[in-house]
């Protein structure tokens, strides 16, 4: 017998009519342009269906504050952000991550929760050459780590694993915005988890 309220009924009703929920992963050194492509990516999607995006200076300062620098605490954030991603995609939203993410080991352990839940996991890697990403770096953040200044920075004093097989790469740097979008947008069509243009 179906115990369930009006207004649980409603809600079943309104999520049945939704697409499927994945999680779109962007990886790539700072300033490669992830955060860019997951807001140009968020404002395509959200008229359509639910989106959110989880950026890793943001999920710094709240989900994973007081964690350092260290490889285990890296882990530990990119675990942190992959269980909040596979919470939501579960309920059908559209969930895209902007996060250095600098192990593989980690994103492949992200990627496997998501498939033991039947959760579409879409790894893009992001990347351009380090001479762009230390114009692109108002902070002047490359040049302090290059001359020692700051310890532990991704790509400079510590290591960054590229993925070895994901499902997309964008050269940020010989290829404008609006085509790595179109390419992401054609990426998650070819996979059914937007409707055709």
């Amino acid at each position: 017998m179906n115990h369930m309220t009006g207004s649980e009924a409603r809600a079943g009703d309104i999520y049945r009519g939704l697409p499927v929920g994945f999680i779109l992963w962007f990886t790539g050194l700072s300033g490669a342009g992830k955060s860019t492509l997951a807001s140009a990516i968020q404002s395509r999607l959200r008229m359509t269906r639910p989106v959110e995006v989880l950026d890793g200076d943001e999920v710094r300062t709240f989900l994973s504050r007081g964690l350092g620098y260290s490889k285990p605490d890296r882990n530990e954030n990119i675990s942190r952000i992959g269980y909040v991603a596979r919470l939501l995609a579960r309920h059908r939203v559209a969930v895209i991550v902007a996060a250095i993410s600098p192990y593989r080991e980690s994103r492949d352990e992200v990627r496997q929760l998501a498939m033991e839940q039947g959760i579409p996991f879409v790894e893009v890697y992001v990347q351009a050459r380090l001479e762009t990403l230390i114009r692109r770096d108002v902070k002047g953040l490359y040049r302090r780590a290059l001359s020692g200044e700051i310890q532990n920075f991704t790509g400079i004093s510590d290591p960054y694993e590229s993925p070895e097989s994901p499902e997309l790469v964008l050269h940020t740097d010989s290829e404008p915005v609006n085509e790595s979008v179109a390419r992401i947008l054609d990426a998650l069509r070819t996979r059914g988890l937007i409707a055709p243009d």
